[in-house]
């Protein structure tokens, strides 16, 4: 398919430099930093690595982590090939998108198993009343090589359009996003919260297609889709189990409050901001995603396979090519989460 021109936000060189000085020294001092990028960290879909820390449960490990933020998950993945940060929370697609590329990375702690995602559609455009009335026309991902644009792209597929029949146009999450619509450069998009609610409440958008909860996903994509993730290049996991270990401890527990908590308890450990303005429906948007995560942080059994069937269906990447699931993710670190 073609890609449209877009913008992909970048994180400015001192930055990432400071970031990357973890890479060149020992793990040992307790000074020292785990830097982990976040693909948008006031989206929903990445609320344990927020909550982790607004929690107290890194330092509770005895470890200083350090959140970095970056619109779109292919750029963070990106950072953490160039050894800028060591940890991704991102989607666990790019696991197996990678190993078809040669690069070895995996989930070590699995947030959710559905990817909380929304393709909505402009009320200008009242005509699209589903995936192939999109053909000709112009869809928002928050990346080109994203995990948005990869559903994007078998949501196409499925829907019997051809390569060149819709374009992907990055255009980020939250503002960038609602002003692309607005503006009408997309006339479709997948998002995530609470850019969705914020959408359907103004009734600038409605839902062409939800993937926000696990039985929505399986009727969308035929099983669970294990999405939001903390993913690491395996050896740095195996290099540092220790450290890894320890991660694995602060986000399970995390894990587990999300699901023992009301979403408003749970909106009052974020910063403000993360509500744009509206915490009501940030919570509402929040009580309704919350059977997305996981309780414990294991991979879900039949989710890898899932997600390679999507990738294999329009990936010239992946289709053909042996994955080996097993090393695209590790429970051993969750199994043992204290």
């Amino acid at each position: 398919m073609r890609f449209g021109r877009g913008f992909l936000h970048a994180v400015s060189l001192p930055v990432l430099a400071a970031a990357g000085l973890f890479a060149t020294t020992a793990l040992g001092s307790a000074a020292e930093k785990i830097t982990i990028m976040v693909g948008g960290y006031e989206k929903q879909i990445y609320l344990p690595a927020k909550l982790a820390e607004s929690l107290g449960y890194f330092k509770d490990e005895g470890i200083e982590v350090e959140l970095l933020n970056e619109a779109a998950g292919v750029d963070a993945e990106n950072q953490l090939l160039a050894g800028a940060v060591q940890g991704v929370v991102g989607f666990y697609d790019h696991c197996v998108d990678l190993q078809a590329k040669g690069k070895f990375v995996q989930s070590v702690v699995q947030f959710s198993q559905a990817p909380g995602e929304v393709e909505l559609v402009s009320t200008k455009h009242p005509d699209v009343k589903s995936f192939a009335d999109l053909k000709g026309k112009s869809v928002g991902v928050t990346g080109l090589g994203s995990s948005t644009n990869f559903l994007t792209l078998f949501m196409a597929s499925k829907a019997g359009l051809k390569g060149g029949e819709v374009t992907t146009v990055p255009v980020g999450a939250g503002g960038t996003f609602i002003a692309a619509m607005q503006q009408d450069q997309i006339q479709a998009g997948m998002t995530t919260e609470p850019t969705i609610s914020r959408m359907l409440k103004t009734g600038e958008a409605t839902v062409l297609i939800d993937l926000r909860t696990p039985d929505a996903t399986r009727a969308a994509l035929g099983g669970l889709y294990p999405a939001a993730s903390l993913y690491m290049e395996a050896s740095f996991v195996e290099a540092h189990k220790d450290e890894v270990q320890k991660l694995a401890n602060a986000f399970v527990k995390t894990l587990k409050y999300i699901h023992a908590h009301s979403a408003e308890e749970i909106a009052d450990q974020l910063p403000k901001s993360f509500y744009v303005g509206d915490k009501d429906g940030y919570v509402k948007a929040l009580e309704a995603g919350k059977p997305m995560f996981t309780q414990d942080g294991v991979m879900p059994e039949d989710g890898p396979k899932t997600v390679l069937a999507v990738l294999s269906e329009f990936s010239k990447n992946v289709k053909g090519k042996q994955i080996d699931l097993s090393k695209t993710y590790t429970t051993e670190f969750v199994k043992n989460a204290k």
